[in-house]
């Protein structure tokens, strides 16, 4: 089986691409969670953020499992109903389905975002495509990496600014939006709890 990144805006170095493959597959937690998700197979789902790098900086700086990690944040795209009733029908389903693993999960439509971002976040946006092309609006590069379980068991890896902010710990600002504030607290927090990371300020 070949791992794969999206073609259309993962320009991940072969290197670091097998390094992250090889470190979700050695993590018991994420690759039940992937499974899971496979099986319950959501529209263009993947599994994305914290739970990534927050795995991979444990495994480069020697930091136990879930060490730092509040959460397991679930992307979907289904544009078919943007009503929170459907969204919340699925993410109770999730939550049902991945219960006995014992981690928080967070599920989240991406088709519904541009409802609830500016009553949030104080910006308004325009209408996501795809769970992908939400990766392209976070805060901090190191931070748009998301996977997914193929049914031929391979992971597809998707980052749409490379992986060499992820594997050098660096949170670089992704200036997209006006997220400073959203930037700054999450630098301040990763700051915490992996002091090896490399902030750079907004």
């Amino acid at each position: 089986m070949e791992e794969t990144s999206t073609p259309a805006i993962g320009n991940a170095r072969p290197e670091h691409l097998g390094k992250l493959v090889a470190i979700v597959r050695a993590d018991p937690d994420l690759m039940a969670l992937l499974e899971r998700l496979r099986e319950i197979d959501l529209p263009d789902w993947r599994l994305v953020s914290g739970a990534l790098y927050g795995t991979v900086w444990n495994a480069l700086t020697g930091r136990p499992r879930r060490h730092g990690i509040k959460d397991y944040d679930i992307a979907y795209f289904d544009g078919s109903d943007l009503s929170w009733e459907a969204e919340d029908t699925v993410i109770r389903r999730v939550d049902a389905a991945t219960a006995e693993l014992a981690l928080k999960v967070e599920t989240r439509n991406q088709a519904r975002v541009h409802l609830w971002f500016e009553r949030r976040f104080g910006i308004a946006v325009p209408p996501l495509r795809s769970t992908d092309e939400s990766l392209t609006r976070y805060a901090a590069i190191a931070h748009a990496v998301g996977v997914r379980l193929d049914a031929d068991g391979a992971l597809d890896v998707v980052a749409p600014f490379g992986l060499d902010d992820l594997f050098t710990m660096r949170i670089r600002p992704n200036r997209v939006l006006e997220s400073g504030p959203t930037h700054a607290e999450k630098a301040a927090r990763a700051k915490m709890m992996w002091p090896e990371v490399t902030v750079e300020t907004w």
